[in-house]
């Protein structure tokens, strides 16, 4: 059984190598005299999928790992081989954080966290009628519960698949009060009216070059916030900066899901200022 002072932690997700989140746990472990290892687990790597997800928990969870962090593509698929979730990750519907303690997996969710604290440092003083979010998968949900949070009055919500889109507004609008949370149907129209573009697809990373909408959508009063921080200036964020948009790169999210995830792990709260200084450090 791990102790305080030694953490096992890990990230289970497809093509995670380049991940700062291992460099970020065990610097601020080492910063507080834990020893803290931090493991990749990629499904890509190891040419495994979303079936071997309940057997790479239980050797996990056999092998002593204090808990895991949880990213795409099995935020969701994850739910089914828990046994407890906090009440953020039941209503997201999503978990990004498994604690291992007393023999039960207990699921959280430090995305919707994580972001709103980006949103609220990085664009605070925006215009919040109108939002157009790509995608409505695990870490989309977490971010739709968050953006709804800071206040935005009307929610387009699109995805590849239009019925996962639709069961994220129903579950937003049983949890908010005014139905602001709609799955999309005419992406140019729902644009050409935003105030503002969130991307939670994958779209963007490293392993998945592009853009989740046609640059011709772009335009400079429209501000443009992203979740991938690998690279950290993906391709949507630089055309975006190119016509003069305000923009929140992904890297205050991933920063401060990891202080929560940290404090999950550890018992002990995070220096959250030092874990942003260091990603900074990371990423220069």
């Amino acid at each position: 059984m791990s102790s305080p002072h030694s953490i096992l932690a890990g990230l289970i997700g497809s093509g995670i190598q380049a991940s700062r989140t291992p460099a970020l746990h065990e610097h601020e472990g080492d910063a507080q005299g834990m020893r803290y290892l931090y493991r990749l687990i990629d499904l890509d790597t190891l040419k495994l999928g979303l079936d071997d997800l309940a057997s790479l928990l239980s050797a996990t969870e056999r092998s002593g790992f204090t808990g895991l962090n949880i990213t795409f593509p099995c935020k969701q698929a994850v739910i089914p081989l828990l046994d407890e979730l906090s009440p953020e990750a039941r209503g997201i519907g999503a978990v990004n954080t498994v604690v291992f303690k007393d023999g039960k997996r207990i699921g959280h969710n430090t995305d919707c966290l994580g972001f709103a604290e980006g949103f609220r440092r990085g664009l605070n003083d925006v215009a919040r009628e109108r939002v157009v979010q790509m995608g409505a998968g695990g870490a989309g949900a977490a971010v739709a519960h968050a953006l709804l949070i800071e206040g935005v009055q009307q929610l387009s919500i699109f995805d590849v698949d239009a019925s996962r889109a639709q069961a994220l507004a129903d579950n937003l609008n049983q949890h908010f009060p005014g139905n602001r949370a709609q799955a999309g149907s005419d992406l140019a129209a729902a644009m050409a009216n935003a105030d503002g573009l969130v991307n939670t697809t994958p779209m963007g990373m490293a392993k998945l070059p592009g853009m989740p909408v046609p640059k011709e959508l772009l335009r400079a009063a429209l501000w443009v916030a992203e979740i991938v921080y690998f690279p950290l200036e993906t391709e949507l964020l630089r055309e975006a900066r190119a016509l003069g948009c305000r923009t929140l790169d992904g890297g205050t999210m991933a920063v401060f899901q990891a202080v929560k995830a940290f404090e999950l792990f550890s018992g002990v709260a995070a220096d959250a200022q030092r874990m942003q200084a260091h990603f900074k450090g990371m990423t220069a």
